[in-house]
Order: structure tokens, then C-alpha cells, then sequence
């Protein structure tokens, strides 16, 4: 019955599921893309030496906004994909849920920029320390979650081990990041591998709902 169903869904014309993985897939891409640009125009930037968040004071900050609110917004749209894909075990709801918040955090993170290094501390800044902080925890707690639900279902199954690494990797650093300086002369390397994890995952767990979706919908 799950199998006629998950074959009802994403076999019309539409497409669905395709659309919603789309959207996972196109997320970190243009974050990167976002990322990228804006360092390389901002003279003296280093992205070894310097946080991401601290492009969004930068000439192309506008730029660096949209990055973030762009994953922010397709991750909310791409869970939704998960949600109805994957055979979900105990705690697989949580796990969406929490993933579902940590693409909300990705928005404030967007929508409130981090106080520049020296400044008085303000609302702002606040909430986007706060949100990033926040989100990067939550992200280990879903990915662990969601990995239990993998295990058992055989069209993910091959990525069970992959979340499994990727969660412990993310709480390791996240762990770290708490230790570290921001004045440390590498911070904006660190940094920048705990964003290629977690948007890593994202991007093999989109392109594989977005193969079991172009492979439904040809039967």
C-alpha cells in the first residue's frame, strides 16, 4: 500500500516529488554561489581569516542575504519532500521537525546581521548569534533521526552510514566552534566546513529523492 501510494504521488504529471527535490538541490548551490561572489568582490576579505556572516557588512552584503535566505526558504520547501518519501520510524517526525527549524534559522540568519567584530552588541546581532548557534545544533539532532528512518527503508538505506557521519561530524564541530576565537586567523575556514557538511547532506539527499522521482515517474 506505502509503495502504490509513494508511486501515486510523484508519478503525475507535475511531478511532484521532482519539484520538491529541486529544490533541495538548488539551495546550497545558490549559496555558494552567493558566498563566493561576495567574497571574492570584497577587497582585503579573506574567506580563510573571516566569518561568512561578516560579508553581510560588506559592499555585496546584499548578495550574502540572499544566499541565506534562498537555502532558508528551499529547505522548508525540500523537508516537505522528505517528509512524504522516506518510511518514517520512531522519532523520523521529530527529526523533520527539527530540520524544518533549522531552515526557519537559516531565514533570521539572513533576515538579522552579526554585530562587526569590536561593536557594541545589538538586538540584531544578538539574533543572528542566537539562530546560528542554534540551527547548527539542531542539525546533528535531526540528521541522527532521520538516519534511524534510512536504516529501514531501501531506497535510502545506502545513505544510513553517510548521516551518521555527517551528524557526528557536525556535533564535533559545532562543539569545537565553541571554543574557538573569532579573532582566530582560520575562523572563516573552520567555519566554512561546518557549512559544507551540513549543505553537503542536503545536496546527496536532494539528488536522490530526485532520481527515486524521475525513476517513479517513468512506470
Amino acid at each position: 500500500m506505502y509503495e502504490k501510494l509513494r508511486s501515486r504521488i510523484i508519478a503525475g504529471p507535475l511531478n511532484t516529488y521532482s519539484l520538491l527535490s529541486l529544490a533541495g538541490v538548488v539551495g546550497p548551490l545558490v549559496f555558494i554561489a552567493a558566498d563566493l561572489t561576495a567574497a571574492i568582490s570584497q577587497l582585503g576579505y579573506s574567506p580563510i581569516r573571516d566569518s561568512i556572516s561578516s560579508l553581510a557588512w560588506s559592499s555585496m552584503g546584499w548578495l550574502q542575504t540572499i544566499g541565506f535566505l534562498t537555502i532558508g526558504l528551499l529547505v522548508e520547501v525540500f523537508v516537505a519532500g522528505l517528509f512524504f518519501n522516506i518510511r518514517g520510524r520512531r522519532g523520523f517526525g521529530l527529526g523533520i521537525g527539527l530540520l524544518a527549524c533549522f531552515g526557519f534559522g537559516l531565514l533570521l540568519i539572513g533576515a538579522f546581521r552579526t554585530d562587526p567584530v569590536g561593536s557594541q552588541h545589538t538586538i540584531e546581532g544578538t539574533i543572528h548569534s542566537f539562530a546560528s548557534y542554534a540551527v547548527f545544533f539542531i542539525f546533528p539532532v535531526a540528521s541522527f533521526l532521520i538516519a534511524l528512518s534510512l536504516k529501514k527503508d531501501r531506497y535510502w538505506k545506502g545513505l544510513f552510514i553517510h548521516t551518521i557521519v555527517t551528524s557526528s561530524l557536525a556535533l564535533a564541530l559545532m562543539i569545537g566552534r565553541l571554543w574557538l576565537p573569532d579573532e582566530l586567523s582560520w575562523f572563516g575556514l573552520y567555519e566554512r566546513i561546518l557549512v559544507a557538511n551540513t549543505i553537503i547532506w542536503i545536496e546527496i539527499m536532494a539528488i536522490r529523492l530526485l532520481r527515486l522521482s524521475l525513476r517513479a515517474s517513468r512506470y
